[in-house]
């Protein structure tokens, strides 16, 4: 069997929700079904806000840590105030975006989302995305008794190339990463260090079928992907490395002439 990327339709949400709720909903009312084996790919911003993680910006009080930041990258204190807030680490940054840390994501501007939002509104990054992706995962187990997979995805830019790609900020019930050093490449020479970003890969490819702009589809399933399932809880350090670590931090850090 084929991989198979079937995008679900959502009605447009104003305020709190209960996610696992319309999850059941969407997939009803796109006339689809659930199967084991599957992985449902779920917006970042459709988890945001269900859990209301969406600020009013003329309810924001501005520092003058965030003014400083405002005019170094030109961009309004009252956002900046908010990527300060949100941010666990500045790394620094260009006109119009700020290069940070988010609950140890490297992302523009904290992933903060001015886009689908009314323009004077913020939508934040979930809070606690790995229990969310969890809670989601067993909900299904218990009342369908069936395995499915977990992913809630983000749009990101990435170094040095034109356009959006998606990524897994957090998954539940598969196996994000697949260890491949050992194994040969095509020329039978051993690989030692290669890692596949199997939940980031998957991520992407639904991202792509949900799309950017007003589809209205937040909510992927993913059918016959072949991952690794798995019943044990997914820590966010099993999909990240330390900045000390990264190849594109440190070489920011160190440059070379």
């Amino acid at each position: 069997m084929s991989l198979t990327v079937i995008p679900l339709k959502a009605r447009h949400q104003n305020g709190n929700f209960v996610l696992f709720d319309e999850i059941i909903n969407v997939i009803s009312e796109n006339k689809t079904s659930l199967k084991n084996g599957d992985v449902i790919v779920i917006s970042s911003k459709y988890v945001s806000n269900s859990q209301g993680r969406v600020i009013d910006t003329s309810k924001i009080i501005e520092s003058e840590q965030s003014i400083h930041i405002a005019k170094k990258f030109r961009i309004k204190p009252k956002f900046a105030e908010v990527i300060l807030r949100e941010s666990d680490k500045i790394f620094g940054g260009v006109s119009g975006f700020v290069i940070t840390s988010s609950d140890n994501i490297l992302a523009p501007n904290a992933g903060i989302d001015k886009s689908n939002s009314d323009g004077t509104k913020l939508i934040l990054y979930p809070e606690n995305p790995y229990q969310v992706a969890e809670n989601i995962k067993r909900k299904i187990f218990f009342e369908y008794n069936i395995h499915v997979g977990i992913i809630i995805v983000d749009s990101r830019l990435m170094p040095a190339r034109i356009g959006t790609t998606g990524v897994a900020i957090s998954c539940a019930g598969l196996e994000p990463v697949k260890d491949l050093r050992g194994e040969q490449d095509l020329d039978g020479n051993p690989l030692k260090v290669t890692f596949q970003a199997t939940a980031d890969n998957l991520a992407s490819i639904a991202n792509h079928k949900m799309g950017e702009g007003s589809e209205s589809q937040p909510i992927a399933i993913i059918r016959d992907s072949e991952c690794e399932l798995t019943n044990r809880n997914i820590s966010y350090n099993e999909m990240s490395i330390s900045h000390e670590q990264c190849v594109y931090v440190r070489g920011f850090s160190d440059p070379h002439d």
